[in-house]
């Protein structure tokens, strides 16, 4: 007796990051392609001062509840097949991740997958090669997060090296850029503890010089729409355009020499990104001079296409 076709599924995935949350609800087919329905992204800074007291604040907690509750809403509107919910950085660190598990669970009725940064890194791979340009073969791809940063050399045929790196947006500004607009010697401290940390991670990486050096996540994306000026964000123009190095010096400059309260308002720039989009430039600049990449691949798909993907594989088992 033949099995059945396989057919398309409708999924919702929610990546629960350290600065934003995401949804995704698609419809997939049986080779896992994804055809989005509805996306929204919240920045609500989850991770906000979890470096330091190593726990989510009540605040906090409310923000991401209240949305989540939204969602729930809007997922239940779809009649989707099955969820899925992640949290990263910001959870994993904090010793009352617990609580804010059970009250996701009771608020929202989600059950939230604590990953780590292998495993983030894992299924954000999936995310980015489901979109990447024809001919792009050997990557190394870049997540930079709120709360850690991951590094992912990707080769046909042999396994993915994953290293994570504990410098995120919210982290860098928290515990190094403390001034407004950051000072020469925070800025300095900040380039420095990215460029060792970023040595360190690509030790073995054999191959990574020639590889497409691709970044995604809120840090790139946001670049991209700054470099391009775009009165609202509009993913077919981020997503594969390339931005040079000389662009993420620039754009840094420009944002560096502003406060965050004049950041507000520059072409491309998402609200409630003003602070944390300078941490960011440092990151990727820092990043890409470290590396001797000249220009970033940029992808607009990442961890929230990836669970939605690895959801489907798990699922068609």
């Amino acid at each position: 007796m033949t099995a059945p076709p396989a057919r398309t599924r409708r999924l919702a995935g929610i990546d629960i990051g350290t600065l934003t949350c995401r949804l995704l609800i698609a419809d997939c087919s049986p080779q896992a392609s994804l055809k989005a329905l509805r996306s929204e992204r919240r920045i609500l800074r989850l991770g906000e001062g979890v470096d330091q007291t190593k726990r989510l604040s009540s605040v906090a907690m409310d923000r991401v509840s209240a949305c989540l509750q939204e969602w729930r809403g809007l997922i239940d509107s779809h009649q989707v097949d099955a969820v899925t919910v992640v949290a990263t950085s910001a959870v994993r660190d904090a010793v009352n991740r617990d609580e804010f598990l059970h009250r996701v669970k009771r608020e929202a009725g989600f059950d939230v997958e604590v990953i780590t940064g292998d495993e983030e890194a894992r299924r954000t791979l999936l995310g980015i090669r489901s979109g990447v340009p024809a001919g792009v073969t050997d990557m190394i791809a870049l997540d930079i997060g709120g709360g850690s940063t991951e590094f992912i050399l990707d080769r046909p045929g042999q396994v993915p090296i994953v290293r994570s790196i504990d410098i995120g947006v919210v982290r860098l500004c928290e515990r190094v850029l403390t001034h407004d607009p950051p000072t020469a010697e925070e800025i300095e401290q900040a380039r420095d503890w990215v460029r060792g940390e970023t040595q360190a991670a690509v030790v073995g990486m054999e191959g990574s010089q020639s590889a497409t050096f691709v970044g995604t996540a809120g840090t790139v994306t946001a670049l991209a729409a700054m470099a391009q000026k775009l009165p609202v964000y509009e993913p077919a123009r981020i997503h594969n355009c390339r931005l040079a190095l000389a662009t993420v010096q620039e754009l840094e400059q420009t944002l560096l020499s502003r406060k965050k309260a004049d950041r507000i308002g520059l072409p491309g720039l998402e609200k409630n990104r003003e602070e944390v989009i300078a941490a960011g430039a440092i990151i990727i600049r820092t990043i890409m001079e470290t590396l001797g990449m000249s220009q970033v691949l940029v992808s607009d798909l990442g961890l929230r296409e990836g669970v939605l993907i690895d959801l489907a594989m798990r699922e068609s088992i």
